[in-house]
């Protein structure tokens, strides 16, 4: 007799054949796909580098479930669409999970509990975050084959909505509300994450975002002695301290500058020159770019400024200098050549960052901070990354030109990871039968055998 509780009833009957759904399929796994991103983390080690940040004040004869054990359990989690603790309940008896955790389907253990997974999430203090983000730095330098002669660093912050008396929350009339505005920092070639830090939510100061900076090169330094390193980001970075800090280390920059009263007189004879070349040429829009030495009053020396005019028959939209019709942005750099190339080729490529940031919030659910403690929230915020970087991986095992390379992490989810899968346990083996109807097949084969052969 069958547990009202275990049936799925008031589905429509087939051709006259009555439908009886029951929750007694056994070792049954709706993800699959969780045995690919278990090859992925053994690689990484993810898992192991925050856990060996942490002090486990656990009794070891008590002690069931390992902290890298319970860390892996949460991002392989948040992979799979699940990214509250809740999900575990059920999910610490799936076969699939079970076996991305080194535990057999059938008999083994059942994975850590959501009340465990919640005190695990409150355990780490701000000491043991801030070597988490210097062991995901470490990460974002391993998992290169080979030493980079140079890489771009692109950063930016975002905001997280709250809804409750979350620790450092505060209130963004930008935004419309109370939020946090952590900073996100990823490299700009590969799209691998660098350094996240969550902080109150205002926008960062020219001294706390050189701070951040300041750590961040060191450590790619110290893993990277040598390398070349680039930093960009918009009007929320284009100050004195950050130039300074990045000029003392050697790195170049090209950052976004806002405009102020005195760079529209400097260039009120530009937008007039480019509107009155418009204007003979009859073309509805026209794009010039300058340059000159310039220095604000905060500044200690004058920097290249470039500036970018637009000219069109269209009003001009906010930040504009208002002499017919024209348009102006303006960047800071220290970088050489020609103004047109560094500002639509290398500035504006930045644009990237609001896609990664957007894969990071929307994908793996990172603005999921509802904890009050903001140690457990950062916590949170290293846990989704991790989950970002699972999903990057599995992206990068598709074959180079496949349209798979490009995809949305929604879409490698619904595709890689959402897989259904029988699970039997034997005496000396186990057996995972995939549906036959799978329509990925040669796909999962190719990538599970770029997978192993990625380095770690």
């Amino acid at each position: 007799m069958t547990d009202d509780n275990l049936t799925l009833p008031g589905l429509s009957p087939v051709e006259g054949h009555d439908i009886i759904a029951q929750f007694d399929g056994g070792s049954l796994s709706s993800d699959g796909g969780v045995l690919l991103l278990r090859q992925i983390e053994n690689k990484l080690k993810f898992a192991d580098r925050l856990a060996a940040c942490l002090h486990d004040e656990r009794d070891p004869a008590r002690t069931q479930h390992g902290q890298n054990e319970m860390i892996r359990s949460r991002i392989l989690a948040i992979v799979c669409g699940y990214e509250d603790c809740d999900d575990l309940d059920q999910l610490r008896h799936d076969p699939a999970f079970k076996m991305a955790l080194e535990r057999l389907p059938e008999s083994g253990a059942p994975l850590a509990s959501q009340p465990t997974l919640s005190r695990l999430e409150n355990t780490p203090s701000w000491r043991e975050l801030a070597r988490m983000g210097l062991a995901l730095i470490d990460l974002f330098c391993d998992s290169f084959a080979r030493v980079p002669e140079h890489i771009v660093l692109d950063i930016d912050d975002t905001t997280d909505r709250t809804h409750g008396a979350q620790q450092l929350s505060l209130f963004n009339a930008h935004a419309g509300g109370y939020c946090f505005q952590p900073i996100h920092i990823y490299d700009a070639q590969t799209q691998r994450p660098v350094c996240f830090l969550l902080r109150p939510g205002k926008r960062p100061s020219g001294i706390e975002a050189a701070r951040v900076l300041r750590h961040v090169i060191a450590r790619i330094r110290a893993n990277w002695p040598g390398v070349g390193i680039t930093v960009r980001g918009d009007g929320h970075y284009g100050t004195p301290e950050v130039m300074q800090l990045l000029e003392a280390r050697n790195c170049f920059y090209i950052l976004g500058l806002p405009t102020n009263a005195k760079l529209k007189s400097i260039a009120h004879p530009w937008c007039d020159d480019v509107a009155t070349r418009r204007a003979v040429s009859g073309k509805n829009k026209l794009r010039r770019f300058f340059q000159t030495s310039y220095a604000a009053a905060s500044w200690d020396r004058k920097r290249r400024v470039i500036a970018r005019v637009e000219a069109s028959q269209i009003a001009a939209n906010q930040g504009t200098t208002g002499r017919g019709g024209t348009d102006v942005r303006f960047v800071v750099t220290n970088l050489p050549g020609r103004s047109r190339h560094l500002y639509e080729k290398v500035y504006c490529a930045r644009g990237k960052m609001e896609n990664l940031i957007k894969e990071h919030k929307l994908y793996t659910k990172s603005d999921r901070t509802s904890c009050h403690r903001w140690e457990a929230n950062q916590f949170r915020l290293f846990l989704h990354t991790g989950a970002y970087w699972l999903l990057l991986r599995m992206r990068a095992a598709a074959p180079r030109r496949s349209p798979w390379r490009t995809a949305t992490f929604e879409t490698i989810r619904r595709t890689f990871v959402k897989i259904a899968v029988r699970i039997e346990e034997l005496k000396s083996r186990i057996r995972v039968a995939l549906p036959t109807a799978c329509p990925q097949q040669k796909m999962l084969t190719v990538m599970l055998a770029n997978i192993n052969a990625q380095s770690p």
